[in-house]
């Protein structure tokens, strides 16, 4: 890709993660509280939730979707919980997400970077990406094709390269972040479901996942 068509790229995603965020933040807190219910209950009825043993999901912070009721689901059902552990967030080249099984949210995890709780690998075994039977991808705008915009740093496109190709990718946000296109560059990873209050949305971005029904 030439030098000008990745500044543009650069600066269109810089101008949606600015909308996004002004639109995510706009929410006041009772009806993120509201909407992260209704989406937590449409992530459990998911048919690719019920078949997964192994989840990576995230431990929510700031104004995002509100993860804890389906964390605490997921450890109550008896499924084996993943949350991601970041490596060497200084040095781009080498800065990744670790994931580790967690049985107990205020036992195993502890602050990491930017304050939000991460498992302690002191306590917290790690597992091999191909365990991963589900992720829960965060995100700051998604559209219906199955684009993501993350924070910036590339941590999940690194690690959804590494998943399994029928691992399922689920992406799960307020539908204020949903936008008609996200831009996408050579090295950005789709999601396959989108799940916003208002509903989810099949995004049939990847062959590897095989047909997922809604």
């Amino acid at each position: 890709m030439s030098a000008p068509a990745d500044n543009t790229l650069a600066h269109d995603k810089h101008t949606l993660r600015a909308t996004a965020l002004a639109a995510r933040s706009a929410l006041g807190g009772g009806q993120r509280a509201t909407r992260s219910a209704t989406i937590t209950e449409q992530l459990l009825r998911l048919p690719a939730f019920a078949r997964a043993d192994t989840l990576a999901l995230y431990l929510s912070f700031g104004a995002e979707f509100d993860t804890t009721a389906f964390v605490g689901h997921v450890l109550a059902a008896g499924r084996r919980l993943a949350l991601p552990r970041i490596v060497d967030p200084d040095s781009p080249p080498l800065r990744h997400l670790v994931l580790h099984a967690v049985a107990d949210i205020a036992r195993d995890t502890r602050p990491g970077r930017w304050g939000i709780r991460e498992p302690d690998p002191a306590r917290c075994p790690a597992l091999a990406t191909a365990e991963i039977d589900l992720v829960l991808v965060p995100g700051l705008a998604f559209d219906q094709c199955g684009g993501r915009l993350g924070y910036g740093a590339g941590y999940y496109d690194r690690l959804l390269a590494g998943l399994r190709p029928d691992c399922v990718r689920v992406g799960a946000a307020f539908s204020v972040q949903q936008c008609a296109a996200v831009p996408m560059g050579a090295h950005d990873q789709p999601v396959d479901l989108l799940v916003t209050e208002q509903g989810v949305f099949a995004t049939g971005a990847r062959d590897g996942a095989g047909t997922l029904s809604p």
